[in-house]
């Protein structure tokens, strides 16, 4: 597979972010939470169909990959970062935004009322539920099982939504659609951790068991 040069590698990565805001942006619209998660898969099923570069899709293939891999997994996620403030940014001047920040500061500040073990613990689970949804959509495009596909990718989003994990990119959102202090950040960092280890678990587990046989 050819590798992507640092400018494809970064636009595909604000891209990315621009449709984890759209996401996010229709999750915390939506009074119903389960057709705002159910909406908000829209913004993976795009990622994945147009070859975009998200951090949670990313990170879980490190074992899998050459050392220098581990950079690029960095970089995606500061390009999302900044298409993820480009989201929040716009929208602010636009008639959705007050009830779009009001519902993205009520939703961070009941992060950053947890522990720094509980956040992590939740990126874990967030980050093993988009390895799942990437794998899914990798599965079923290859198999051609396009209704399979939709909800392969759709239901681990629902799931990481509904139960509350932590995504790091679209927290990234959240915290630009709210208030920006520095103590979020440090929030973002622990859960950026959490989503790589979640990542990472079934590659690494493969391997394991792959040496067994």
């Amino acid at each position: 597979m050819k590798k992507d040069s640092f400018f494809s590698l970064m636009i595909k990565a604000v891209l990315s972010g621009l449709m984890i805001g759209c996401g996010g942006t229709v999750y915390l619209s939506c009074d119903n939470k389960y057709i705002g998660g159910f909406l908000f898969s829209f913004g993976l099923f795009t990622i994945i169909q147009q070859g975009f570069n998200l951090y949670t899709g990313k990170v879980g293939y490190i074992p899998e990959r050459k050392p220098d891999y581990i950079l690029d997994c960095v970089l995606i996620f500061l390009g999302n970062m900044i298409g993820t403030w480009l989201a929040a940014f716009s929208i602010s001047f636009t008639r959705i935004w007050p009830k779009v920040h009001e519902a993205a500061e009520a939703s961070f500040t009941t992060k950053m009322s947890d522990g720094s073990v509980s956040r992590f613990i939740l990126g874990v689970f967030c980050g093993l539920m988009m390895y799942l949804a990437v794998e899914n959509g990798r599965i079923c495009r290859e198999k051609g099982t396009d209704a399979s596909f939709v909800f392969g990718v759709a239901l681990p989003v629902m799931v990481f939504i509904f139960c509350g994990f932590n995504h790091s990119v679209a927290d990234c959102f959240y915290l630009f659609a709210s208030h920006v202090e520095p103590e979020r950040f440090l929030y973002i960092l622990v859960v950026f951790l959490g989503n790589a280890l979640g990542g990472m678990l079934i590659p690494l587990c493969k391997k394991v068991y792959a040496k067994q046989n």
